[in-house]
């Protein structure tokens, strides 16, 4: 056989292999696992986060209702409470017998049927008392029928007037001019021992 048909030993064939190569291939091949593994670990971590946030801001939400629960119940309820109670009809002192002249007109004050403990003075409500004998009066309403501002009795006139709106009553409590839609309202009045007791009910307007 010639030299030119020997075959080189050092030739590169298209069957030889790369010791290099292979080592890389398995490194390669082994490692994959690894990141993979780890991929998957960040995605179960980002997961897990995702959700944590969520359960919070599901209890902040749950927390921020119960609040507003905790500090609208009592307004609500101070609101309404009013609403479905009964207003009591008490009787109030306001003077002796020989205190009123018949004949006279006068400005009494006594207390609100349902007084607040916060009321303070607001609490005090008034009316017009008038005597007409010696064992009998009569009592209007301080407040206008229309809208519920304080009338004044002039003497001279004999009449009840309303500095709001011009409202206009005759002694005995009717409409003489202006825009109330009925008579002053009057309190029921009655005499126990030497005292002047008035029934304090609830005024209403139109």
């Amino acid at each position: 056989m010639s030299e030119s048909t020997r075959p080189d030993p050092d030739a590169e064939g298209p069957l030889a292999s790369d010791p290099a190569s292979s080592e890389a291939s398995s490194a390669e091949a082994e490692s994959r696992p690894a990141v993979e593994t780890s991929t998957a670990k960040e995605s179960a971590a980002a997961g897990a986060l995702v959700q944590r946030r969520r359960f919070l801001a599901r209890v902040s939400i749950g927390l921020g209702a119960v609040g507003g629960l905790a500090i609208g119940a009592p307004l609500v309820g101070f609101v309404v409470a009013p609403l479905g109670r009964e207003v009591p009809r008490l009787w109030r002192s306001v003077g002796k017998v020989r205190d009123f002249r018949i004949g006279e007109t006068v400005n009494v004050k006594f207390v609100d049927t349902s007084p607040l403990p916060w009321a303070g003075v607001t609490a005090n409500t008034g009316a017009w008392l008038r005597r007409i004998s010696e064992d009998t009066f009569t009592a209007f309403a301080i407040n206008c029928a229309h809208l519920g501002c304080p009338v004044r009795w002039l003497a001279d006139a004999r009449l009840f007037m309303c500095p709001c709106h011009g409202g206009v009553y005759y002694e005995d409590g009717t409409v003489a001019a202006g825009p109330p839609p009925h008579p002053l309202s009057q309190y029921l009045v009655r005499i126990e021992g030497d005292e002047v007791l008035i029934r304090a009910d609830p005024i209403p307007f139109d």
